[in-house]
């Protein structure tokens, strides 16, 4: 395995391998791997010739009362899982690297970012935006794989690669779960044994929406906000559970939908303890 600290030598090594006409599979990360990247990679791995990986915690894209200091890290342990699914090359800058000193430059994608997660990150798609369009310059022409489960994340990616006519291929994968329906995250780590059985209730929560949709379907019109009271009912029950948002939304724009009708996202964040969580879950009626 080869680990690249350098921007400027990940560019060269990343051109040779375009040179050579080699399929690029990238996947960025901020570390603490676990089974959701590591489907990614696998991914990647099908549809590729090369598969490369970033760690990176992005100092941008963390508010000032957020975890940077304490989110979770273990590079060698990183590298390990890495290597035994047969990755080529990490690459794994430092932050005075990547925003040297008199950095200036960042990238906001309008619209898409002021709801959801936005409205009480409003720095964080900003600092999501800026760095992968970073990492996309630095590697060049490529497929670039993501989770599900930072939905938003993923429609602010696209649009940028859209409105910015990056060379790359922005892939979805759907979201990796516990056995008992929990969106595996590095964050998943903080909680404490009874939150992390509270931290089901998202998944539920969900799943209730999904049902009361499914329920309205045969009666021709489905209300958005009887879908998300009957989230709202299954998180009143859990208390624990701290709810940030509870959303149905359009699938592309982000936009709080009125009445569900074809594809929509059903999304929420929730803090149990001291430990913020999204999820969503796709449907079509």
């Amino acid at each position: 395995m080869n680990i690249i600290k350098f921007p400027y030598e990940m560019q060269a090594y990343c051109r040779e391998l375009r040179q050579k006409r080699a399929s690029i599979g990238f996947v960025p990360t901020m570390g603490f791997l676990h089974e959701g990247h590591l489907s990614l990679v696998r991914r990647a791995k099908k549809e590729n010739d090369t598969v490369i990986v970033s760690i990176f915690v992005n100092p941008a894209q963390f508010g000032p009362d957020e975890d940077l200091e304490r989110y979770p890290r273990n590079f060698e342990k990183d590298i390990s899982l890495l290597k035994s699914e047969g990755v080529e090359l990490v690459f794994h800058p430092k932050a005075s690297d990547m925003y040297p000193e008199g950095y200036a430059t960042f990238i906001d994608v309008e619209q898409v970012t002021n709801r959801l997660c936005g409205l009480s990150r409003p720095s964080h798609f900003k600092g999501v935006a800026t760095i992968v369009a970073k990492l996309f310059n630095i590697v060049g022409q490529c497929r670039s794989y993501f989770g599900q489960k930072d939905y938003q994340q993923t429609v602010v990616v696209k649009k940028m690669v859209r409105d910015l006519h990056l060379d790359v291929e922005v892939v979805v994968c759907p979201t990796v779960r516990e056995a008992d329906g929990l969106a595996i995250s590095s964050r998943n780590s903080y909680l404490q044994p009874d939150e992390r059985t509270a931290a089901t209730v998202l998944i539920k929560a969900l799943r209730a929406g999904e049902a009361e949709a499914l329920r309205l379907r045969p009666c021709g019109k489905v209300e958005a906000a009887k879908v998300t009271d009957a989230m709202q009912s299954v998180l009143e029950n859990e208390l624990m559970a701290e709810v940030e948002y509870v959303e149905a939304a359009d699938p592309d724009t982000l936009e709080r939908l009125k009445q569900l009708n074809g594809k929509a996202i059903l999304a929420l964040a929730v803090r149990i303890g001291r430990t913020r969580l999204i999820d969503n879950l796709i449907m079509e009626i």
